[in-house]
């Protein structure tokens, strides 16, 4: 039963975000929005190190491109981070079942696993030094 739940919350996730991908990709595409890059200047900043594109775009790091959901080019973002969502949401689905069903083991390591999710998607456990 539980991988029926996942699976139906997986996949109206999953069309969701695809909905998001494609609405956010037409307003870029069609210039509703302003990119913060421009796309005729994308071939030539693609070759560089991305310190390099960093500094000659003025692009945000991290989690600061929420920052920037006015650029075309950035609003994309929101469906690729739904998309990356989504099996936090299943898990949270499946923990109250399985609290519920008195299945309080498989509950806790859902939690452990939203909690690695979550901290892998915070950057924490990132690696990079600055």
């Amino acid at each position: 039963m539980d991988r029926l739940i996942y699976a139906r919350w997986l996949g109206a996730g999953t069309r969701i975000a695809l909905a998001l991908l494609v609405a956010t990709f037409a307003v870029y595409a069609l210039g509703i929005l302003e990119p913060l890059v421009p796309l005729g200047a994308l071939p030539g900043l693609w070759r560089l190190p991305v310190g390099e594109f960093i500094a000659a775009t003025g692009a945000p790091t991290g989690w600061a491109w929420l920052s920037r959901l006015d650029a075309g080019d950035y609003l994309n973002l929101v469906g690729v981070a739904f998309l990356g969502g989504v099996t936090i949401v299943c898990y949270l689905r499946l923990v109250g079942l399985y609290f519920r069903e008195g299945e309080r083991a498989l509950a806790w390591l859902g939690i452990a696993q939203i909690v690695v999710l979550l901290a892998a998607a915070s950057g924490l456990v990132s690696g990079v030094t600055h």
